[in-house]
């Protein structure tokens, strides 16, 4: 029932079948494909809700899903600018042989906080969750405003190019977090913060 993990690992695990050349990066939580409420191992190969009433429309995003895949709400609803740059950098790294897949993108709300619970479950308290998952008022991902990019070989070519196309690793803990920093694009991205905690924008 889990939708969040314990390792990068697992994160670079679930991909291992799109980049058999992983490494293990010490990174906890990222939402684990074929674990998130909705995907296809809880519903039965179903697309629109699972056992924990948390489907696609609620951003749930099945498996190999791409930035183009317009269909898919997580996709549909990220603001217009993040998602062209993630296009055009998809693109670009396609002619090099990185294929680009959404590991997660828009979420409502009420996902996010689906999320947020489980991570204090796991971490015992609210202030160890959100150094991994923000809460529904803050999160980037429920603005539209963020996409987490898998697999690792995908994520590790945006950190060296992914400022050409303005798009920045946020924070240090999360190698799969981007989101659309325009100003990059001149002047390269900003130093990351260490985790969410430290984001002042999480504390709003």
């Amino acid at each position: 029932m889990a939708a969040i993990t314990a390792l990068s690992l697992e994160w670079r695990a679930s991909s291992s079948s799109r980049d058999a050349s992983s490494s293990t990066a010490e990174a906890p939580i990222h939402v684990h494909r074929g674990e998130r409420p909705g995907s296809p191992s809880e519903t039965g190969g179903g697309a629109s809700t699972g056992r924990l009433g948390l489907g696609e429309a609620d951003g749930a995003i099945p498996d190999d899903t791409t930035v183009f895949d317009d269909e898919i709400p997580g996709v549909a609803k990220l603001n217009s600018d993040l998602l062209g740059a993630v296009r055009r950098a998809a693109t670009d790294a396609a002619d090099v042989g990185v294929q680009f897949y959404v590991d997660s993108g828009w979420r409502s709300p009420e996902y996010q906080e689906r999320l947020l619970r489980e991570a204090v479950s796991k971490y015992g308290s609210e202030a160890e969750a959100t150094r991994w998952v923000a809460t529904p008022n803050t999160s980037a991902h429920v603005k539209g405003d963020a996409v987490d990019i898998g697999p690792s070989a995908a994520a590790a070519w945006l950190s060296e190019h992914g400022a050409a196309y303005g798009l920045c690793q946020i924070y240090g803990n999360e190698p799969w977090h981007y989101e659309l920093r325009p100003e990059a694009i001149a002047h390269g991205c900003s130093a990351m913060y260490a985790d969410p905690t430290h984001d002042p924008r999480m504390h709003q």
